[in-house]
Parts: C-alpha cells; structure tokens; sequence
C-alpha cells in the first residue's frame, strides 16, 4: 500500500477515506511486470530434525543470519520459521536467482551450527513453542486462543511459500485484474493440492495433505475466508477488511488491547477506546489471512513449503508462468472456471473445492484433472517468459513424479520417527 508521511498515519482516518484506500491500492492496475517470492522454513537440527532446538542456540545462529549481506527482506516468526521476502524483480529468472543466492548465504550461515532450513508446511514432530515476546505477538495469540489451538499452530509451526504477482490490467483481458481475481481462487485450490506437503502435526499423521492449510482455515470464524468472488473485488474486499474484527487496539506502553467483537467499520464510528489511524488500517490488514490477499499486487499464500534445496522454485515458476504468459493465462482460466461449481457459495478456504484439496490433494479426480492441464500449460509458457533449462526441467521432474501420477509431496513423505508415508 502508498505508504502516507508522519502526518497521515497519526490523523483519525474516517470510513469514506478507508473505502477509497482500500479500493485504490490494494489493487493497483497495469500490465503484469513484476514478480515477488516469500519463502519460509522451519528451522530443524540438521542431524536429528525431530528433536527440539534450544532457544539460546537458535538466538546465536540467527545473529549470524541477521549478519548476511542480503537482498531479501530477512525476518523471524514467533516460533523461530525463518522468512525470506524477495524484493519486486522484473522477471521470473530475477527473482529466483536473487532468492536462491540469499538461501545460499542462509544455509551458509546456519551449517556450522548444526541447523538447517527445513521445507514443510506443518512442523511433523514439534508442538508449538512461541520464542518472540512482543506485544503484538502476545495480542495475537491471547486473540487466537479465543478459537482454540489453530492460532498457535498458525504463529509458531507453519511455514509457506506466498508468491506475490502484480493485480492486472483494467477488464477486460485474459490478465485483467477481475479475471486475474477469480483465477487465484480457482487455480489456488490446485495448487494447493498440488504442492500440499504437511500431512502430520504433533508426533502424528492427520489424515489431511496439507495439514498447514486445515490449521489457517480454522483460526476464527472471519479473518481466514476470501471475500464473496461475485461481486466486484475492490469493493468486495473494501467491505470485508473493515467489516472483520479488529484483533487488537495497539497501545505506546503496557498490553495490546484486546476488544470484544469490535469490527473496523465500528471503530471508525465510535472511536472508541480510541479513533483509529491510518497505521492502525495498515496494521488490521496484516491480520487478515485470506488465500489471497491484495496488497497492491496479489499475494497467494495457500501452498505449503517445500522440501529440498530449490523445491521451492517449481511453484513460484508455475504460477508466474499461469498468470503472466496472456496465452496461458487465457486458457488456464477456461480450465480452471468449471472448479466454480465444485467450491459453491461458500468462501475459501472452507467451500468443497478447497477442503477436498487441502485434504485429498490429486487424489481427487477433478483437482488432478485440472492439474495436468495446468502443467503442460505451464511448461509450454516457461520458455515465453524467460525461465531457464534448469527450472523448466525442475518443472518436468516434478510434473512427471507427482502430477501425472496424481500424487503431491505430502503422499511421498518419509518422516523420521512417523514410521512410513502418509496412509491413503
């Protein structure tokens, strides 16, 4: 979002203002020209991933990680995942080759203290263990166990790869921001299903593909859900961000407050426990976890980390490929739309289509079917943007062991201690 001066963000913001922002910048318009890449990773005992790290050894090796000259924005989450954010590159080959050298330099850092990254959406073996104590994170988590234990999971236990593709062009066009909108829901249940790689949690196997997503999608009744796709979506998610629930009321010293049932709008309009600024909509919009969230641009934030050194490439390349070639983008969308009927009225991620994916990946018929039509699309549009031999033919190796055999990462994993692979 435009980020406004000192002046702008301490001023009370009123409800017409917070509409046009939120209709003007979280989806900006133009043609396709950027791409982005946010990968996390838990971090793991490189010898024995399945016994705790100590908080003292993690402190002392990530000091040598915040050391690194990098270009990713570098940051920890509040169980010690380690995040990457690229900046915005103009083509695909740009933002791997800018991540990858910085994951290089990770690693790098992390071997001579016996850690490693580690590619999987849902921490397998460990129960969730907050080591950041912030006041926002302490908010957070007193807000989420409201709803249970999904929140705690969500902070401390996940990890992702959110890729991030600018919003589109005015409609119409196969890369118009509207098409482009309901693409990202559609197509973002097969990738999910594609790349679902967290089948256990806690010591045991859960019986979902991606545990990862089941946990975001059952942290509290509003903040996980896309907003309704038939309506216009500025304005859909203009209604939806000010009408979810404030999750906490930031305070100079002491506790975050904690309201009760308090909506943005409803702060807007009381004022009350205090009038809301412009930082404090900045702020409520990064509490909000929908699969795909507008930014300015679209980040998709549904396929779960991958395993191995640059697993994480294969998603990133085929999903910039889908939405920024126009001639795959086009057909893409014709075959994903019929996945509509299957999702019905309901939101993501909680309507039949992204339950069935999360859950049975590309054992369900429909989601493999859709997928193998995605792949070949893909893997004719690489060459178009530029992607090199080694990431089209990382693409292939993945569409030949995976896709065409209707199987994800998730049905192929071998966790130690969790005995053989996921039962089906």
């Amino acid at each position: 979002m435009h980020q406004p001066d000192a002046s702008e963000y301490g001023r009370p913001i009123a409800e017409t203002e917070a509409e046009d922002l939120l209709r003007c910048i979280c989806f900006k318009n133009g043609p396709p020209r950027a791409v982005g890449v946010e990968v996390e990773w838990l971090v793991h005992d490189l010898h024995r991933p399945q016994h705790p790290v100590g908080a003292d050894r993690l402190a002392a090796a990530f000091d040598q990680v915040r050391s690194l000259p990098l270009n990713s924005a570098l940051t920890f989450e509040p169980g010690g995942q380690l995040e990457l954010s690229s900046p915005p590159a103009a083509s695909l080959m740009e933002c791997i080759d800018s991540t990858a050298a910085d994951l290089d330099a990770v690693r790098g850092a992390l071997h001579p203290a016996g850690l490693t990254l580690t590619g999987l959406g849902l921490d397998p073996w460990h129960p969730p263990r907050r080591l950041l104590h912030e006041p926002r994170y302490d908010a957070m988590e007193a807000y989420l166990d409201r709803t249970g234990p999904a929140g705690r999971a969500m902070m401390c236990s996940s990890a992702s790869i959110q890729i991030c593709l600018d919003a589109g062009d005015e409609e119409p066009g196969p890369l118009g921001h509207g098409r482009r909108w309901q693409l990202a829901h559609l197509l973002g249940a097969v990738l999910m299903a594609v790349f679902a790689n967290s089948p256990a949690r806690e010591g045991h196997y859960t019986g979902w593909r991606s545990t990862r997503q089941a946990v975001w999608a059952d942290l509290d009744a509003v903040r996980p859900l896309a907003p309704p796709l038939d309506q216009e979506p500025r304005s859909a998610w203009a209604a939806h961000a000010l009408d979810a629930p404030v999750m906490c009321v930031r305070t100079a010293e002491g506790p975050w407050e904690l309201p009760e049932e308090l909506t943005f709008r409803q702060w807007m309009r009381s004022g009350a426990p205090r009038p809301p600024t412009r930082e404090d909509l900045d702020y409520h919009l990064t509490t909000l976890f929908p699969p795909v969230r507008p930014r300015g641009h679209l980040e998709l934030r549904m396929i779960d980390a991958q395993s191995g050194e640059d697993g994480w490439m294969v998603p990133l390349a085929v999903t910039t490929a889908l939405f920024d070639d126009a001639e795959a983008a086009e057909t893409v969308y014709r075959t994903v739309k019929p996945l509509a009927e299957t999702a019905g009225s309901l939101p993501a991620p909680r309507n039949p289509l992204w339950v069935s994916a999360a859950r049975d990946g590309l054992t369900d018929p429909e989601l493999h079917a859709a997928a193998v039509t995605c792949f070949a699309l893909a893997l004719e549009a690489l060459p178009r943007i530029g992607a090199s031999d080694a990431v089209r033919d990382a693409v292939a190796a993945f569409n030949e062991r995976h896709v065409l055999r209707g199987r994800c990462p998730a049905d192929d994993l071998r966790i130690p201690s969790l005995g053989k692979e996921l039962r089906t």
